[in-house]
């Protein structure tokens, strides 16, 4: 996503930097009567999150204000009775106080509670309690509901006390939902933040506002904070509590429109190497969330996960192994890379799941440019693939040669929301199945679109809401996200693209099809 933003520092609210935390939130559950609380014991300053869930574990996240040990007790019982405990890691300076405990052995498709507590390194007393709660994946056919959206805190729209903060949040959680598919831009580390933001209509925004968000993020202590900013919201740390996430990231976790080996010509980053930025973009990222870096297949973001009979879930990353958007538009191109892109089309292939949802942090048939280049994957050329597209082609043509069906794309980065529809019969590439691609966001940051179909895949905007102007802000209402649903019975898919309210704007049901 392209766009421009520079903003002076303000007085601030603290909330970056190890040893600085200003607030312990979640629920607080029951703590075990042997357990001794003191004030100086070690707060939790961000609430709890679990992520990366399968049928028998997940991860757990949380971070501590100083030096500590993080514990974790699990139980079906929200009163805790019969919990298991698990000793985590030592959290510290070294990883910006957060830490991250996984957990095994939990029972399929249940319920489980958790809770999270800092000990003292000495042993001799814990901080207070933070509890939240996930549902692990079935291992037969049971039904599903997934949420997904992507840009949180962009374009200079903050936190704002005034509308109850990142409100998108609430109504995401109040649809009950089993997973929360973070779709890339979580943080925006490059657009700073100001207290006030004065609307062209004389309306005024007020942000929260930290050190870290004053600036664009360069230092690593910078990234953490960009994450840390996000979790000052009290909806976003509700949520978070209460639907386990899978989480990929895009451009804006490092610097707008990044790719691999840029030189930044932009005054406001005295580092200029877009791979140094990434490298401490890339550790923040994943201690701040809760990534089962196991799962990835080499290391980084890419991976995927099994949602019982019906779901099977493939996160991409595209943007780690892009070429230049200055590259070629007619040559061959790469936004996945080779190694990820036989990646997908082997698991794809080996996966029999009923639905195989494809997590893709860039829209297929979008033209995105990058100035006088191209940020995505379309050219923005009508005609036969070339440049990034032919890496595309490769992968639905292989697809198609092997006979995967029920592939569905879910996708954010452009800020409005729209259904897309992909048929050879439209498009000047045919070698393919036609599939759906559906684009939901953003959940908290300005609304711009729409941009232009490339034709080479045949798309066909079938629904399309987005702001009368660029840049529109959270105030006006083109926030939105979207739902997947799956019958566990019939195996029925059914999308809704979603407001910022939950009101449904527009859905379709899907039949599976036969191999």
């Amino acid at each position: 996503m392209t766009e421009p933003t520079s903003h002076p520092r303000r007085s601030v609210l603290r909330a970056g930097a190890f040893g600085a935390g200003v607030l312990a939130a979640g629920t607080l559950g029951t703590f075990p009567a042997a357990a001794l609380i003191r004030r100086d014991r070690p707060v939790l300053t961000h609430g709890v999150q679990s992520g990366d869930v399968t049928a028998h574990s997940a991860i757990v996240w949380s971070r501590a204000d100083q030096p500590s040990r993080l514990l974790v007790e699990v139980s079906r019982d929200p009163s805790f009775r019969r919990a298991r405990r698990i000793r985590g890691p030592v959290v510290g300076p070294h990883t910006g106080g957060t830490g991250k405990v996984r957990l095994d052995w939990l029972p399929p498709g249940t319920r489980v509670h958790y809770r999270v507590t800092a000990e003292d390194l000495d042993g001799r007393g814990t901080g207070e309690p933070l509890t939240g709660s996930l549902r692990t994946a079935p291992l037969g056919a049971g039904d599903l509901r997934l949420v997904w959206g992507g840009d949180v805190a962009g374009q200079g729209w903050g936190i704002n006390p005034d509308i109850g903060g990142m409100p998108i949040y609430a109504a995401m959680a109040a649809r009950e939902p089993h997973l929360f598919l973070h779709s890339g831009d979580t943080v925006y580390a490059d657009n700073p933040i100001t207290e006030r933001v004065t609307l062209p209509d004389g309306r005024i925004w007020r942000n929260v506002v930290t050190p870290e968000k004053a600036k664009v993020a360069e230092t690593l202590d910078e990234y953490r904070g960009q994450f840390a900013y996000n979790l000052l919201d009290d909806n976003l740390r509700r949520f978070a509590a209460a639907v386990p996430s899978v989480v990929q990231w895009d451009d804006h976790e490092v610097v707008n429109n990044w790719y691999p080996g840029e030189i930044l010509d932009l005054p406001q980053y005295t580092e200029k190497r877009v791979d140094v930025l990434a490298r401490r973009a890339f550790q923040a990222f994943h201690e701040w969330h809760p990534i089962d870096v196991r799962a990835a297949v080499d290391g980084r973001v890419y991976r995927s996960f099994r949602y019982g009979s019906r779901v099977e879930v493939f996160v991409l990353d595209m943007r780690s192994y892009k070429d230049a958007n200055t590259a070629d538009r007619t040559g061959q191109g790469h936004v996945l890379g080779q190694r990820q892109a036989s990646w997908l089309v082997r698991a794809l292939d080996r996966s029999t799941a009923t639905w195989k949802l494809i997590a893709a942090d860039l829209p297929v048939g979008l033209t995105v440019p990058d100035g006088a280049g191209i940020e995505g994957v379309a050219n923005g050329l009508p005609g036969a693939p070339g440049g990034r597209e032919h890496e595309l082609a490769w992968v639905l043509r292989e697809l198609r040669r092997r006979r995967v069906r029920n592939v569905v794309w879910l996708t954010a980065d452009v800020h409005y929301t729209a259904a897309h529809h992909y048929s050879p019969d439209r498009a000047a590439f045919a070698d393919f199945d036609p599939f759906w691609e559906f684009v939901s966001g953003p959940l908290h940051a300005g609304a711009f679109g729409p941009n232009t179909l490339d034709p080479t895949f045949g798309p066909k905007a079938e629904f399309v809401q987005a702001p009368p102007a660029a840049n529109t802000s959270p105030l006006d209402g083109f926030q939105h996200f979207g739902e997947v649903d799956v019958d566990g019975r019939s195996g029925e898919l059914t999308v809704h693209l979603r407001d910022s309210r939950g009101a449904s704007l527009w859905s379709t049901t899907l039949r599976p099809q036969r191999r």
